[in-house]
This record gives C-alpha cells, structure tokens and sequence, in this order.
C-alpha cells in the first residue's frame, strides 16, 4: 500500500489528548489515525446497507434537478403556506 504525509492543524490540548491515547494502548498516532479513518464506509458500502436505496438509484434522470422535484410536490401537493 502507498503511503503519503498528512499535514493537519489540531487544537494542542488535542493531539497531546490523541498521543496519551496512544501511548498508553500502545500504538502510534498514525496507526490511530488510520484505524479511525479505516473505519469510514466507503460509498458503494454504504449502498450494499441499504438495499432499498441501491435498487432505487439511477431510476430518475440525471437531469432533473432539485428544483424539478420542488416544482413537482407543489404541483402535487399545492404550494405550502
């Protein structure tokens, strides 16, 4: 796997929070880091846990707009107010 370096900007009271952690679970911060960040689902498996929405997506046109979709529910539904 590729590496690369990160440069973040963190309150200090924070990463020295983050690096105690660390230390006393034996780990580094970067392996910490990356467990926490390994952790974030990815897109497709995000779909995979919600089937109902991984069969809906891609039914309606790309071009439609959220706009279109407000203009259908007042045509609808009547304009709220």
């Amino acid at each position: 796997m590729q590496e690369t370096k990160l440069t973040i900007r963190l309150p200090f009271s924070l990463l020295e929070n983050a690096k105690h952690y660390a230390s006393k679970h034996n780990t580094t911060l970067t392996n910490l880091i990356s467990e926490y960040l390994r952790r974030i689902p990815a897109q497709e498996e995000l779909l995979n846990q919600a089937p109902t929405v991984k069969r809906l997506t891609g039914t309606l046109s790309a071009k439609l707009t959220p706009e279109d979709y407000k203009k259908h529910l007042e045509e609808k539904y009547g304009r709220a107010g």
